[in-house]
């Protein structure tokens, strides 16, 4: 039996720059505003991240800081266009991007930690072994040159 589409809400992904003429402590009600448009149009927020004042790309509106924010959420279809017109109408965003997004179950979450975790690992391991020969190089390299310095000073005919 196929799947029936249209029963599944779609998942997406909204990431918007907030200006920098707002301090830190006017963010919250800027970010609540977002969360208040996407609810209002039957949006129902699963995850939202804030990451923080970043140097932009290129000045957007006379603005080279700008602060970024994520929220995922389950929306009907037909409401995106909505609440994508409200973002774009927001004098507080300078930005933004709604994606969709494949839903993400916990376990898979997990295993990507994992698997970074242990990528970070290795690389870290790399790092130091490389560091270790150029050490060992070095300190090679230093007793060669001592020998040949001995070796001068050892002859007769330095005058």
């Amino acid at each position: 039996m196929a799947k029936n589409k249209s029963s599944e809400i779609p998942h997406y992904e909204l990431l918007y720059i907030i200006s920098n003429k707002y301090s830190e402590n006017e963010l919250s009600p800027i970010i609540d505003k977002v969360r208040k448009i996407i609810s209002d149009n039957g949006g129902n927020i699963s995850y939202s991240e804030e990451w923080g004042k970043k140097k932009l790309a290129y000045p957007i509106k006379h603005f080279r800081y700008g602060y970024y924010n994520l929220a995922e959420f389950d929306l009907a279809g037909e409401k995106l266009v909505k609440i994508n017109k409200a973002l774009q109408l927001a004098s507080e965003i300078l930005r933004h991007q709604i994606v969709s997004k494949k839903l993400k179950t916990v376990q898979v979450i997990e295993k990507e930690k994992r698997i970074a975790k242990s990528i970070v690992a290795k690389k870290d391991e790399e790092m130091k072994e490389k560091k270790g020969k150029i050490r060992d190089q070095k300190s090679a390299e230093l007793k060669d040159l001592d020998e040949r310095l001995d070796k001068i000073l050892e002859t007769d005919d330095l005058l």
